[in-house]
């Protein structure tokens, strides 16, 4: 388990919703993988990947996960 995912995703949600406390938003590592365990509403999403998404790809790198590039505009 990741603790600190889940604490900034809880802090990042209590500025719009004073229940955020209650959610369980959660992340961790199996083996390669990062898991992460996001809220149930796409604006609620949005919200929580942009405040983790800047240190995703620097766990992915330390727990050896596969590299992917994604081109936009297709």
């Amino acid at each position: 388990m990741l603790p600190g995912f889940g604490e900034l995703m809880r802090k990042e949600s209590l500025k719009y919703v004073p229940t955020a406390i209650l959610y369980r938003q959660s992340a961790g590592i199996r083996e390669k993988s990062l898991i992460i365990n996001l809220p149930g509403k796409p604006k609620s999403i949005r919200e929580c990947l942009d405040v983790v998404f800047p240190v995703v790809l620097y766990w992915i790198d330390l727990i050896g996960g596969a590299y992917l590039e994604c081109y936009e505009g297709f």
